[in-house]
């Protein structure tokens, strides 16, 4: 079964673009151009990660992503943000309760083996509490 990216940025092109290239890759993609629409688009698409710019349009990806880490349904997704603004890695990713970060613009080979190694962990973790 294909796994399932939830790909967020109010950049059109940018949705285009990954979402053409994980499709290449052998991902499911679905994708969202407004933070507002995030919850309800999970709920129906029930991804396996999400892939979450930071600057949205309205709203802030590391808001949602630390949302998205308070809720039992979906405190396990992992999520992945991009930016092409200036944000510290570590810092990103601890303030927002983040898998990882990636700064626009990235190389598509370095996204795809990030998604990859978090979905592997997302699938270690399932085995261990299914066991």
């Amino acid at each position: 079964m294909k796994k399932r990216i939830l790909v967020v940025d109010d950049d059109a092109g940018i949705v285009e673009a990954l979402s053409d290239m994980l499709d290449i890759y052998g991902f499911e993609v679905c994708t969202v151009q407004r933070g507002d629409k995030v919850f309800e688009n999970i709920v129906n698409y029930n991804p396996d990660l999400i892939l979450m710019d930071i600057m949205l349009s309205g709203m802030d990806g590391r808001t949602i992503c630390r949302a998205l880490r308070a809720i039992d349904s979906t405190s396990k997704i992992p999520v992945i943000l991009i930016s092409g603004g200036n944000y510290e890695t570590v810092s990103t990713m601890k303030q927002s309760f983040a898998a990882d970060f990636i700064q626009k613009p990235f190389e598509m080979h370095d996204l795809i083996e990030r998604i990859k190694y978090q979905l592997s962990i997302a699938e270690q973790a399932d085995i261990k509490t299914a066991s």
